[in-house]
Parts: structure tokens; C-alpha cells; sequence
């Protein structure tokens, strides 16, 4: 049995997690945030590298491990934020020389796929949704498929730049959560569905129009706003699962744990007689432990990179998840 390390820093999360044989043993982190204003890259990358050392000791102290029976370190290789790749991948090569272990490479957003697995679904359509991604996967034919996706900018990014309009800090999901709960009034909104993809900085565009007027209150534009994507995410996911014949939705990603886009994937799976899927919040939001269970998949699998090929490996920030060759199902 081996035990994987996981090391996740694609965004504002530093997180190292540990897993042995499919269970998580330790799932430490510590996140980059902002009284007001969004992420600065260079900024969450100086918090990481701050952080790396005592996230680490966290994880392996949690886990009750030696770091002398660690097997392999997993990383978080892309999509994400170039400088905060870089203080993951950094570290990962820093442990993978002091310990002489091989690195596995992860794709992030398989990784919210994967540890899906914990939750029961076996062969879901996944409702991703994040800061910057947001897409609807589904594994097919040797490869994760997109079947749709944003064309602009991801549904983590558009409540955290309404937010950021509204005066609330990073990140601004929960706040626009907590704001929605107050609306009573639906104030329509553009309804931005272009087949299978969506797009957003429209209605943010729209959203900021309404807000500068004064005739809203914030109340019930969040509210507005929360009803009117939320409605798009689950419409072009249902659209994937006919399309598809799946009978399973997973809900990924740090806007996974909004519990009102939980409640309409759970109406719309109800009505179609599917079941509904959603990992603890703990693993929805970016975290190490996904990227150690993925990782040691990989692992056993067979794919493992020492050496000097370990030294020469990159970050990967705009990779697809469609790229990745699955070569371990």
C-alpha cells in the first residue's frame, strides 16, 4: 500500500494532502484572502510559499506519518495561476530530491472529478464550478470530455467580481450566498445559454448597470443573480447528462458548496429520476487531499516521474482537461 502526498496551490489555497489506499489521512491548508479587492496572483504565491513549510508539518502531523513513508508527490500541474503553480510545483521537486520519490502531475480539474469517487457516483456528468473554470465533464471514449463550458469568465470569478462591486472581500461566493438569502424580489437578468456553453460578464456588466442606479438592493440582486446562473449551470448539465445517458450528476468546485446551487441540481436530478452527487465541502473547495487521491490512482497505475525528467517537469497553467491522456482507467 502506498501513501501519496498531495500538493494543490493552483489559485488562493495552499493545501497538502495525504492518502493511503484510497482513505484521506490528512487534508491541511491555508488560504489566501482579502478584506477587500480580489486575488492578486503574485500576492496568493507569497502566502503560499510563506505557508508551504507549517501546511506541510500540519499534514504530517495529522496524518500520523513519517515523511520517510511517503511513496510519491502528487501536484497540482495546471490550469491555474502561473505564479502560485510555481510555488507548488517548486515545493513538490524541493520534497521529491530531499525524500528521493518520484512526482505524479494532476490535472486540478480531474481531481475535483475524481475524488468524487468518495461520494458513490461511478461514471457522473460533473457540474464543475470554481473561480476561474466552469465546465460540464464527463469521461468518454479514453478521455474527460468537455461538453460545455463558459466563454468568458468562470461562475467563481463573476460572484467575486459582483461581489468585489458590492464592496465585499475575497472571496465574495459566500458573502452573495448570505446576501440571497435576504432577496425577496426577482430582478430579471439576462439568461446568457449559447447551446451547450454559457456567458457571464454580460449579466455581471448588467448586475453593475442595476447597482449603480440605486433602484435594487444588493439583497435582491444577489438573489437575482444567484437564481439566474445557478439556472444556466444546471440546464446545460442536464442537456449533458441526455445527451450522454448518464444517470449520475457530480457537483465539483469551490461554488459547489452554495446551497442553493446544491438544492436545484438535486430538483433537477429528482425529475429526471438521476442521482445527485455532492463531495463535503471540504473537498469541494481546492484542497491537497483530491490531488493525493487522483495522485495515487496515477501512481498504481504505473505513471510516475523521477530523476532528472523530474526536474525538467513544468506547470501547465492553461491546460484542458480535455488533453489529458487517461491512461490509468
Amino acid at each position: 500500500m502506498s501513501v501519496i502526498l498531495g500538493i494543490e496551490s493552483t489559485a488562493h489555497t495552499f493545501g497538502i494532502g495525504a492518502v493511503k489506499n484510497g482513505k484521506i489521512l490528512a487534508n491541511a491548508k491555508s488560504a489566501y484572502t482579502t478584506e477587500k479587492g480580489g486575488i492578486i496572483p503574485i500576492e496568493s504565491a507569497k502566502h503560499h510559499k510563506q505557508n508551504e513549510e507549517i501546511v506541510y508539518s500540519e499534514a504530517l502531523k495529522i496524518s500520523g506519518i513519517n515523511e520517510n513513508e511517503i511513496d510519491a508527490i502528487a501536484v497540482s500541474q495546471g490550469p491555474g495561476l502561473s505564479p502560485c503553480l510555481l510555488v507548488g510545483m517548486k515545493f513538490a521537486k524541493h520534497l521529491s530530491d530531499k525524500l528521493k520519490k518520484p512526482i505524479v502531475p494532476v490535472n486540478h480539474c480531474m481531481a475535483h472529478l475524481e475524488i468524487g469517487r468518495m461520494t458513490g457516483a461511478k461514471d457522473p456528468v460533473m457540474l464543475y464550478a470554481s473561480g476561474a473554470n466552469t465546465q460540464i465533464i464527463a469521461y468518454s471514449s479514453g478521455k474527460y470530455r468537455i461538453f460545455g463550458e463558459t466563454l468568458d469568465i468562470g461562475v467563481g470569478n463573476f460572484l467575486d467580481n459582483f461581489a468585489r462591486h458590492l464592496g465585499i472581500g475575497f472571496p465574495g461566493g459566500p458573502k452573495i450566498e448570505e446576501l440571497a438569502r435576504k432577496g425577496k424580489n426577482y430582478i430579471e437578468l439576462p439568461y446568457k445559454v449559447k447551446g451547450m456553453d454559457i456567458a457571464l460578464s454580460g449579466i455581471l456588466t448588467n448586475l453593475r448597470q442595476k447597482m449603480e442606479s440605486g433602484k435594487f438592493s444588493k439583497e435582491d440582486l444577489a438573489y437575482s443573480a444567484q437564481e439566474t446562473v445557478f439556472a444556466m449551470l444546471v440546464e446545460t448539465a442536464e442537456r449533458a447528462m441526455a445527451h450522454t445517458g448518464k444517470k449520475e450528476l457530480l457537483l465539483g468546485g469551490g461554488v459547489g458548496c452554495n446551497s442553493r446551487l446544491q438544492e436545484m441540481c438535486k430538483i433537477m436530478c429528482s425529475e429526471r429520476g438521476a442521482k445527485f452527487f455532492v463531495p463535503s465541502r471540504d473537498l469541494l473547495v481546492d484542497n491537497g487531499a483530491m490531488i493525493a487521491f487522483l495522485g495515487e490512482i496515477i501512481f498504481n497505475s504505473g505513471i510516475k516521474i523521477s530523476g532528472k525528467k523530474a526536474e525538467e517537469l513544468d506547470i501547465k497553467p492553461r491546460q484542458r482537461t480535455d488533453e489529458v491522456e487517461v491512461s490509468w482507467k
